[in-house]
């Protein structure tokens, strides 16, 4: 089923003072008030290099005929106006420049090789990660064991310490999740890239990318419920949770998930 964000004007905005939102508290005054963010607001967050600019999705804009990643390599993010799903995606750009640019690289270098009507593998990820990506970074190998084994109640409950003292933490980078954020209790799971020890583990992940080195297949991919972090859902405080709730879904027979990658402790 298709998800539907809450309106504006009625959404309860207590869900930006609780993770995955509340990391986002930075833009705060772009999410919370009555009235949506123009353009000219979200361009203004944009970092300084390379020229790039939100424009406002219409009928003049996409009558270029562009592939959207190919218009974004000339400089353009088409985005529509009042939309929750293409603010969070305006976000994104402004605060994982590096990472967001590596992606749509690799997009248009797929488009040029398969056609802008078919989509590859490599595509598949790219996009899945682009929209409902997480940056996790784990210190302890045990934690990545029971991740394998889809140990829910391990890597969450038994680990929990790690994830509170910030020994392990999760970055929510997928606009989609963010945007399924605004719906109060809702159970998150998304696509991760784990990164062993990093101190720069967006960095290793953009570099890994851009280099083509991952996300040439889905299944490079690792399914996080990042709900099941501790603090990030209210059930959480109970061990019942992680066996009881429906994102914590055992591994399928014969998955098997590629190696971290690495960085420096």
């Amino acid at each position: 089923m298709r998800y539907v964000a809450p309106a504006r004007e009625a959404f309860d905005r207590r869900v930006l003072a609780s993770p995955p939102l509340a990391h986002w508290a930075a833009y705060a005054h772009l999410l919370e008030g009555e009235t949506w963010p123009e353009v000219v607001a979200l361009n203004a967050l944009l970092p300084a290099g390379p020229a790039l600019r939100f424009e406002a999705q219409d009928k003049a804009l996409l009558d270029d005929g562009l592939h959207y990643e190919e218009r974004i390599a000339r400089g353009t993010i088409a985005t529509r106006p009042r939309n929750w799903h293409d603010l969070f995606n305006a976000l994104v750009w402004a605060r994982y420049p590096t990472l967001k640019r590596a992606l749509n690289a690799r997009q248009v270098a797929e488009i040029a090789r398969m056609g802008p009507r078919e989509r590859s593998r490599p595509q598949c990820a790219l996009t899945h990660f682009d929209e409902a990506g997480i940056v996790v970074v784990l210190r302890d190998a045990a934690m990545l064991d029971a991740w394998n084994r889809h140990d829910w109640h391990a890597l969450f409950w038994t680990h929990r310490d790690a994830w509170q003292r910030g020994e392990a933490r999760a970055e929510v980078f997928g606009h989609a999740l963010l945007e399924h954020a605004l719906t109060p209790g809702k159970l998150l799971v998304g696509k991760a890239l784990v990164v062993m020890g990093g101190s720069d583990a967006v960095a290793t992940c953009a570099a890994a990318i851009a280099d083509g080195r991952i996300l040439n297949d889905p299944q490079e991919l690792r399914p996080l419920p990042v709900s099941g972090v501790p603090g990030w859902h209210e059930g959480t405080a109970d061990e019942a949770f992680y066996t009881s709730a429906p994102c914590f879904q055992p591994v399928r027979a014969g998955r098997v998930y590629p190696p971290a990658l690495g960085g420096a402790a």
